[in-house]
C-alpha cells in the first residue's frame, strides 16, 4: 500500500470517528447545570473504618440486595435483582424465598396491615402479603402517566404510600436496567422524577411533586408530617411538608453531599438512614455546564463512561437535615451502599446495587 493511499485511509478513519462522536444520535438531550463544587470526605463526611468487617449473610443465586425492611416477627426482607424478596434470618444466616414480583424490586417497606409493601422499577406499585401473595397495585397515575421507575417507598398510618418514580424518560426495564437508566437520567440531568402517593382508599395515584433530577429515596418523619426525598442528580436531599402551614412547601435539607445519594430508611427515633451509592464522579461534575460535551461522552464506549465506584457509605441524619454520623468502608469490600436499615436486636444492616452478600453491623457497633 502506497504512503498516499494509507494517508487517505487514516484521515477517512479519523474524519469518520469524528463525525460519530460529533453527530451520532443519543437518547440524552443534555440540560446544563452548575454542580457546586465537591468538598470531599471533610467535616461531617470525614473517612472512618466502620463498615470495614461487617458479617455477612450469602444470598445464594441472588445478588443486589437493593433495600431492606424489619418485620413484625423479627426477620428481614431483602429486595434483590431476580426479582425475589428473600426473608434473612440475621442470627441464624438462613434465607429463603418469601416472593418473586416478577419484575426488579427496589424499596421495601411494611405498612400498618402488615403488608409488604415494595416499588418494582419494572412493574409499578405492589404489595405481598405474609403468605407470599402478590399484587400489583398501580402501574399508571391518575391521569393515565405510566410509572417507568418506580424507585423507593414509605407508607403512612393512614395507609398512603408515597414513593419515587426515578425518571419518567428513562425506564429501568426500557433501558435494560435500573443501573443503566440511572446513568442515563443522570448524564441528562433533565427534570424527570417526581414523587408519587397511592390511595388504598381509592386506588388512585397521584403526582405530588415533579420535575425532580432522579428522584431516590423517600421517607417519612415521625408524625408523617413531611417526606424527605434523595434527589440523586443534584446531590441533595429535600423535605416535602405534607400538613401543616407549610403543606406543600419544598426545602433543601442537605446539599452539595460528596457521593450519590440512595434509599431513605427511617431509624429508631425522628433519624434517617440515608445511602451514598458511589462517591461523586470529577469528570461528570466538570462538564455540568456543557451538554454539547456530555452528549460527546455518551458516544463513548460504555466502559470509559463516568460509572459508579466502589466505596461503602451510609450517613445518619436527622429531620433537618443534620448529619448525625456515618458507617464507611473506604476500601469497598463491600460497597455501592444503597442504605441501611435497624435489625432486629440492635443490628444495622447495610444494603447495595451489586453485592451477593447482605452486610450487617452487629449490636452494639455504635460504642
Amino acid at each position: 500500500m502506497s504512503s498516499r493511499i494509507l494517508l487517505g485511509t487514516v484521515l477517512t478513519a479519523l474524519l469518520v470517528a469524528a463525525a460519530y462522536l460529533l453527530f451520532w444520535p443519543v437518547p440524552i438531550d443534555p440540560v446544563a447545570w452548575d454542580a457546586p463544587e465537591d468538598a470531599g470526605y471533610v467535616g461531617d463526611f470525614v473517612p472512618n473504618e466502620r463498615l470495614a468487617t461487617p458479617k455477612l449473610i450469602s444470598l445464594g443465586d441472588h445478588s443486589g440486595p437493593e433495600d431492606a425492611v424489619l418485620g413484625r416477627d423479627g426477620l428481614i426482607r431483602v429486595a434483590t435483582h431476580d426479582g425475589a424478596i428473600l426473608t434473612v434470618d440475621l442470627d441464624s444466616g438462613v434465607t429463603a424465598e418469601f416472593a418473586m414480583t416478577g419484575g426488579r424490586p427496589l424499596g421495601l417497606e411494611f405498612g400498618p396491615d402488615d403488608r409488604l409493601y415494595v416499588a418494582d422499577a419494572y412493574r409499578g406499585l405492589m404489595a405481598i402479603e405474609m403468605d407470599g401473595k402478590v399484587t400489583l397495585l398501580s402501574d399508571q397515575t391518575a391521569d393515565g402517566s405510566p410509572i417507568r421507575y418506580a424507585n423507593d417507598l414509605d407508607v403512612a398510618q393512614s395507609g398512603i404510600v408515597y414513593f419515587s418514580d426515578a425518571s419518567t424518560k428513562f425506564g429501568a426495564r426500557q433501558e435494560g436496567g435500573t443501573y443503566e437508566a440511572s446513568l442515563l437520567d443522570l448524564m441528562e440531568h433533565g427534570p424527570n422524577g417526581r414523587i408519587l402517593k397511592y390511595d388504598p382508599a381509592t386506588g388512585q395515584t397521584e403526582i405530588i411533586l415533579d420535575g425532580l433530577h432522579f428522584a431516590n429515596g423517600v421517607a417519612l418523619g415521625g408524625d408523617d408530617s413531611y417526606l424527605l426525598i434523595a434527589e440523586t442528580g443534584t446531590y441533595s436531599v429535600l423535605k416535602l411538608w405534607l400538613t401543616g402551614d407549610k403543606a406543600g412547601d419544598v426545602e433543601t435539607v442537605i446539599e452539595n453531599l460528596p457521593g450519590f445519594p440512595d434509599n431513605l430508611n427511617r431509624d429508631r427515633g425522628d433519624s434517617f438512614w440515608l445511602g451514598l451509592v458511589s462517591p461523586r464522579s470529577a469528570i461528570a461534575d466538570a462538564v455540568s455546564d456543557k451538554p454539547f460535551l456530555r452528549k460527546i461522552i455518551q458516544r463513548l464506549p460504555a466502559s470509559i463512561r463516568p460509572q459508579a465506584q466502589r466505596y461503602g457509605f451510609v450517613v445518619r441524619m436527622d429531620g433537618d437535615g443534620r448529619v448525625l454520623e456515618t458507617v464507611q468502608g473506604p476500601q469497598g469490600y463491600y460497597a455501592l451502599t444503597t442504605g441501611a436499615t435497624p435489625g432486629p436486636n440492635g443490628e444495622l444492616v447495610i444494603t447495595s446495587l451489586t453485592e451477593p452478600r447482605l452486610a450487617y453491623l452487629e449490636a452494639g457497633w455504635d460504642q
